[in-house]
């Protein structure tokens, strides 16, 4: 039997699961990592952390399943997007923390750019809107704000890289420079019509061209593992973007098909095929995956908190002691009570792409409680997703979008969450036998381009479905629940 590693370097933690050649997973092993926040609405996090829980779990899930690495035939990585690293080129010291994809601190240069015209340009690029979740900005910070960075970058002495770019370069000993499609597409540096980056761009933000990573298909050759890591050298073969890599384990692979990943934060991607549909509804236009040259688009709505407004009930308010408890808390909550949230902790995302608002609370009274806490936090993110889903039918005329929504991530384990999300947008939800899409997605790519994995065809048939939600909540129920929502937001925005 052969196995396929798939690294999931995520927000919070760093997972390892090993797949076998049934394409089962059969050993898992997690660590989670410290964030930082050195000011309000920045995050980072330690480029070392990143690394250490990767080695660290490779090796446990290894260990725990009991075979040797001679057994594994290739390694696919999956990550946390957006998420910038700039390091030495000889030494591999980064120069700074990692700069996470939720940080705000480059609103004031993302402001400067519109206000100098460059929207257009840029979103007729990369299909980004311009915004200090991608990227580019956060290069731009390092290479202004670091000591000597902008120089030693100009000289050549430096690299940039998403966190996938990271990990293969330490994966490798310093032997590959590279990313995949769907990374670089979220950089806000990137061309996803020409497939290259874009000169215009880096020269527009000052950022050496030389100092980007190769761009490679999802499924392709990105280097060798130093022998010592695991006891042999073992291929890289697999590398897509978390979201990417969720779309692909979905088996999202028809025009019109849609997926929604709850995380740390939320994303719905929506398979638009070979066209990059252009978005009149605040939304991404991006690339889901690229195989043998070719890309594939997607429509995406992004969410900057979903799992994470439960982590701030379990570790801010200390309300909960894990976020299995929220499911009780949610049944228990006074029905009579219309607690909103809207957890805007570090903006919102799509469709309302503000970055200076922050969360709220409304429809407080004197007898509101943990359950009414815990039951606005999980109503939060299906309200979210309902943006996202009225903005994708807005802009997707092609065949239309399909009605079903598969499910995934570790809030979709929550049949009281996924019940509401079903009801709040009147549409079946359908949550997979294998719920480690991400990973699954990124070991098929990374198994698919070994030979020991089916091709795309025969890999969508295997899908299954674990569980079906479907709406009970009548049309009047559904519209008395959501317009409070969209007041909240509303006023959240205008504070």
């Amino acid at each position: 039997m052969t196995y396929v590693l798939a690294i999931d370097q995520g927000t919070t933690s760093t997972r390892a699961i090993l797949f076998n050649d049934a394409m089962e997973p059969v050993a898992h092993a997690q660590e989670e990592f410290p964030q930082h926040y050195p000011q309000s609405g920045w995050v980072e996090h330690d480029p070392k952390d990143l690394w250490a829980t990767t080695a660290g779990t490779c090796r446990e899930a290894i260990e725990r399943a009991g075979i040797s690495s001679s057994k594994i035939a290739a390694i696919g990585i999956t990550n946390q997007r957006e998420t910038v690293i700039v390091w030495d080129k000889t030494t591999g010291e980064p120069i700074h923390n990692a700069i996470v994809w939720q940080d705000r601190r480059t609103d004031e240069t993302c402001q400067a750019l519109r206000a100098d015209g460059h929207a257009q340009m840029i979103n007729d690029r990369t299909g980004l809107l311009i915004d200090p979740y991608f990227s580019a900005t956060k290069l731009k910070w390092l290479l202004d704000n670091v000591a000597g960075a902008r120089e030693r970058a100009q000289n050549g002495d430096l690299l940039f890289g998403t966190v996938d770019s990271f990990l293969i370069w330490k994966l490798s000993g310093g032997a590959a420079h590279v990313t995949d499609a769907t990374n670089a597409a979220r950089t806000m540096l990137y061309d996803i019509r020409k497939g290259r980056w874009s000169r215009t761009i880096c020269d527009l933000l000052d950022i050496p061209i030389a100092m980007l990573p190769e761009v490679k298909d999802c499924a392709d050759d990105f280097g060798m593992t130093r022998a010592d890591l695991f006891g042999k050298e073992i291929p890289i073969c697999g590398v897509a973007g978390d979201q990417q890599a969720a779309t692909v384990g979905q088996a999202c692979f028809e025009p019109g098909m849609l997926k929604s990943t709850y995380g740390t934060g939320c994303f719905a991607l929506l398979n638009t095929g070979d066209t990059p549909v252009v978005s009149h509804n605040n939304l991404l236009t991006t690339i889901a995956y690229q195989l043998n040259g070719k890309p594939t688009f997607a429509l995406e709505g992004s969410i900057f908190i979903a799992g994470a407004v439960v982590q701030w009930l379990r570790d801010g308010l200390q309300i909960i002691k894990s976020a299995a408890e929220t499911q009780g808390f949610a049944e228990q909550a006074d029905p009579h009570q219309n607690v909103i949230l809207v957890p805007a902790f570090v903006g919102l995302g799509a469709p309302y792409w503000n970055a200076q608002c922050r969360g709220a609370v409304f429809g407080l009274t004197r007898a509101s409680g943990a359950a009414e806490f815990a039951k606005a936090a999980l109503e939060s993110v299906g309200f979210q997703t309902r943006d996202l889903l009225d903005a994708m039918s807005a802009d997707w005329k092609a065949d239309g979008v399909q009605p079903t929504l598969r499910v995934d991530g570790g809030m979709s384990a929550s049949d009281w969450a996924m019940q509401f999300l079903s009801d709040i947008i009147a549409a079946p939800v359908d949550r997979p036998e294998i719920q480690e899409t991400t990973a699954l997605g990124v070991a098929w790519l990374a198994g698919m381009h070994a030979g020991i994995y089916p091709d795309q065809a025969e890999f969508a048939k295997r899908w299954a479905l674990q569980k079906q939600f479907l709406p009970t909540m009548s049309d009047e129920a559904r519209d008395a629940k959501y317009q409070p929502w969209k007041k909240a937001v509303e006023a959240t925005m205008t504070v």
